[in-house]
């Protein structure tokens, strides 16, 4: 992983930052008073808690990455696929309707969404809504979330 133009962030962005994603999520991977660096990583600008990218901006809105859900505890914005999707959305996939079992309700087409296994509840993906909550629990058929970030993918290295 290449970082360029490393800096650490100003207290009052680590705080707004912070609180940006617990309003989001129910928590964040890192704390408001906590010491935290930005920097460049393959086009992409990065939240880094000792060297680790544990968010990034997706269109101009922050949201952990795979390893950031991993040291937090989210509680919203969720969606949960069965076990038979996993390896799809391991390798990268869409996540596609018949795959899901549960999803926060208050998920608004446009969201970013983190998708999780139903087994663990593990972070598996990181994406975009195209459907609301409850559509995405209802509906039979169709892509719903728009993969940008999965486990395993060269996002940043």
């Amino acid at each position: 992983m290449e970082l360029k133009n490393q800096h650490r962030l100003k207290d009052k962005n680590v705080k707004k930052y912070h609180e940006e994603l617990v309003s989001k999520l129910g928590d964040a991977p890192f704390g408001k008073e906590e010491k935290v660096d930005t920097a460049d990583c393959n086009e992409k600008k990065v939240i880094l808690i000792d060297r680790e990218p544990l968010a990034t901006f997706f269109e101009d809105t922050i949201f952990p990455t795979i390893d950031g859900f991993l040291k937090m505890k989210a509680t919203k914005r969720y969606v949960t696929v069965d076990m038979g999707a996993v390896k799809f959305v391991y390798n990268g996939a869409d996540i596609m309707a018949p795959g899901i079992v549960d999803a926060d309700e208050s998920i608004e087409e446009g969201d970013l969404v983190w998708v999780r296994d139903v087994e663990h509840e593990q972070p598996l993906a990181v994406g975009k809504a195209m459907t609301n909550g409850n559509e995405m629990i209802q509906s039979e058929k169709g892509k719903v979330v728009k993969s940008l970030h999965h486990v395993g993918d060269e996002m940043f290295d």
